[in-house]
C-alpha cells in the first residue's frame, strides 16, 4: 500500500516516524526520530517536530513552530503562527541537563494557541482553552479558558467549543 499522507520534496523525515492517513507536512519541516502524528494533521512552512514528540488526529500547526520533546498535543489543537514551546525552565549552553530532566507541556483536546504565543514547559493547556497572540503561559489554563498577556491571565471562562 502506497503513502496515504503528503510530504513536501524539501521536508525531512528521520527513521522511526509514524505519520497518519491524509496528514500534510509543507516546505522545509523535520519530522525527528521516535515522533508520532495523527491523520489529518497540517504542518505548515519550517515545522519542526522533534524527536518522541506525539501529535494527536486534527491537529493544524502554522508556520514556524518548534514543537519540543516533552510536549504532547491532544486531538484538535491549533497551533498559530510561531508560537513558542519550551522543555527546560533553566537551559545552559555550557551545562546541558539532558532530556531525563525535560519538563512535560500537555496540550488537550482542542486547545487554541495564538500567534507568537509562549508556552513554558511543565504546563497543561485544558481541552478547548484558548491562549491569546503574544501571551506567555507560565501556569496551567483551565479547560475552556481564554488567557492572555505576559504572563497569560485569565481573560474569560466557559468559553463555547466553536
Amino acid at each position: 500500500m502506497g503513502q496515504t499522507y503528503f510530504v513536501h520534496e524539501s521536508s525531512y523525515i528521520d527513521d522511526d516516524v509514524t505519520i497518519g492517513q491524509g496528514t500534510k507536512i509543507w516546505h522545509f519541516c523535520h519530522i525527528q526520530k521516535g515522533a508520532r502524528i495523527g491523520a489529518n494533521c497540517t504542518l505548515g512552512q519550517n515545522v519542526n517536530i522533534s524527536n518522541d514528540v506525539k501529535i494527536g488526529n486534527n491537529v493544524k500547526i502554522q508556520n514556524n513552530v518548534s514543537v519540543y520533546e516533552g510536549v504532547e498535543l491532544e486531538d484538535g489543537v491549533f497551533c498559530g503562527p510561531s508560537c513558542v514551546f519550551t522543555n527546560d525552565l533553566t537551559p545552559r549552553a555550557e551545562f546541558p541537563k539532558g532530556r531525563e530532566r525535560y519538563q512535560t507541556t500537555l496540550v488537550k483536546r482542542g486547545a487554541t494557541i495564538g500567534a507568537n504565543a509562549t508556552i513554558i514547559c511543565g504546563v497543561t493547556i485544558g481541552e478547548y482553552a484558548m491562549v491569546a497572540a503574544g501571551a506567555v503561559v507560565t501556569k496551567d489554563v483551565e479547560a475552556y479558558t481564554l488567557v492572555g498577556g505576559v504572563p497569560a491571565a485569565v481573560m474569560r471562562r466557559r468559553l463555547e467549543k466553536s
